[in-house]
């Protein structure tokens, strides 16, 4: 359920109350799914999918229909069934179809089997409806599309990409690219549990699938059973995943020395540097070089790698552990100038990446409206260049949002309004959804939540290193139990 599609927004919009959204926005009765063997390969064999339908536009919700894409793997003990889980997606842009093929390889049986376990392509990919832009293929490239300033700082070419996607998702995408939103997503899943026949259902949010779900808590509070939410975004009223965005900042400098440390050990064969800090005044030091001399670098997007793109490498090298011996040896080689540097990773489909695009820039500017000002993100990555040099200012750079042409929807708010059913695991280092905006969430649920946290880093706190953390998790899928204060797992 993880993704690296990250950007971020802001926003003051109308709140509506639990008991306002349960007497006004009902989801009607629902054919029941149809059923069938799954396609593709690496599949459970037990997964079956199926599409619905839903409204395009919830204002009109007998108008225009279009297809969400479902999936489940049923309990293999119906006898013992305590119910439907459904496993939310992250991104926004990340697909979900195959995830509870994923998740029956994950979760011990005893828990397993206690659900239904059930998952969905969001509008706009993969199986369901899908959107396109029509975005420049090079405008896709993560080091573009994600805002890296120059290597002055300057973010001249960062506002010509984000104003041709801006532009290109709302001339292309349409009235779906408008419909796309966390409160519609909400709303599709509170058709996917009518269209299952549940009066309840549980759910199990990771990453931007924790604020998904949060915000479907908050909607429909008295159709929620148990709630995991995992690797946790800021709810940040107001903000939202503007927010996001720049705590990129925070949860760099939380997880990068763990990279470090790894990197400095003696015992390590990839080890770049005899102390913590000469690892990071090393990758500082080349990340520099590479802005101004970019090494050749054949079969990657663009050809060769800057400073940002080794920048790049380490964000997305931070999400785990296993991930460091590819960052570690990508450094050494581009350190040394080597004429050979690791093969680069091949992407997915450019039809993917459009419609993944598609539905993260929809999402995230239909959630929030960016301020406009210019001259307030130049300022912005200026500080953020000094205070956090790994990050080199793009946790607070603009974005297509900055251009959407769109009013912002009203935003859900998360309250502590409703049934005490939530389970929030958390890594204490965690680089995408750090620790500090994690206690946000917690803060705004109240008694409705409980916290583990783990001492650990990496994004994805479930399954752990942590038996404290994993017994504690099992427990509460197997039979709602919960710890009965935040604990803190080792």
């Amino acid at each position: 359920m993880k993704s690296t599609y990250r950007l971020g927004a802001l926003a003051a919009l109308t709140v509506l109350s639990v008991s306002m959204i349960s007497a006004c926005r009902t989801s009607p009765a629902a054919a029941a799914p149809e059923w069938q063997t799954c396609r593709g390969s690496g599949l459970d064999p037990r997964q079956e999918c199926a599409n619905i339908q839903v409204p395009l536009d919830y204002s009109h919700p007998e108008g225009e229909q279009i297809t969400l894409a479902l999936s489940r793997i049923r309990s293999a003990h119906p006898e013992s069934r305590h119910g439907v889980m459904l496993l939310v997606p992250g991104g926004p842009g990340g697909p979900g179809l195959n995830q509870p093929s994923a998740a029956s390889a994950t979760l011990p049986a005893a828990v397993r089997d206690a659900y239904d376990l059930v998952s969905f392509d969001p509008r706009g990919l993969g199986a369901s409806t899908t959107a396109d832009c029509r975005l420049n293929p090079d405008d896709l490239i993560l080091e573009r599309f994600r805002g890296w300033p120059g290597g002055d700082g300057d973010i001249s070419a960062n506002i010509a990409v984000a104003q041709r996607i801006a532009k290109g998702c709302a001339e292309n995408g349409g009235a779906l690219v408008r419909s796309m939103s966390t409160r519609t997503e909400a709303r599709d899943m509170d058709r996917i549990r009518a269209a299952l026949g549940q009066d309840r259902i549980s759910m199990w949010g990771e990453s931007y699938g924790t604020y998904a779900t949060s915000v479907y808590a908050t909607l429909f509070a008295a159709r929620t059973d148990r709630i995991l939410l995992d690797s946790n975004d800021d709810p940040a009223p107001g903000r939202v995943e503007q927010v996001w965005n720049a705590n990129y900042a925070v949860g760099v400098t939380d997880r990068f020395p763990d990279f470090a440390r790894w990197a400095s050990d003696p015992a390590n064969p990839d080890r770049l540097a005899e102390t913590t800090e000469a690892v990071r005044t090393e990758f500082l030091t080349l990340a520099a070089r590479l802005d101004g001399a970019p090494l050749p670098w054949p079969g990657s997007q663009l050809g060769r790698l800057t400073g940002n793109g080794l920048r790049q490498m380490l964000l997305d090298g931070l999400y785990r552990d296993d991930r460091f011996p590819d960052l570690a040896r990508m450094i050494r080689a581009a350190a040394t100038a080597s004429t050979t540097l690791p093969a680069a990773e091949p992407g997915p489909p450019e039809s993917a990446v459009q419609q993944r695009t598609a539905v993260a820039v929809g999402t995230i500017c239909n959630d929030a409206a960016w301020p406009t000002t210019i001259s307030d993100y130049v300022s912005a990555v200026a500080r953020s260049r000094a205070e956090h040099p790994l990050t080199a200012g793009l946790p607070q750079n603009l974005s297509p949002c900055t251009f959407w042409p769109y009013p912002a929807v009203e935003q859900t708010v998360v309250t502590p309004d409703g049934p005490s059913n939530v389970l929030m695991i958390q890594n204490l280092r965690d680089p995408a959804t750090p620790y500090s905006g994690a206690l946000e969430l917690r803060h705004a649920y109240g008694d409705r939540a409980r916290m583990i946290s783990v001492d650990a880093g990496g994004h994805g706190a479930y399954p752990s290193p942590s038996a404290c953390a994993n017994d504690a998790v099992e427990r509460f899928l197997r039979d709602g139990t919960r710890p009965d204060q935040d604990i803190l797992c080792r």
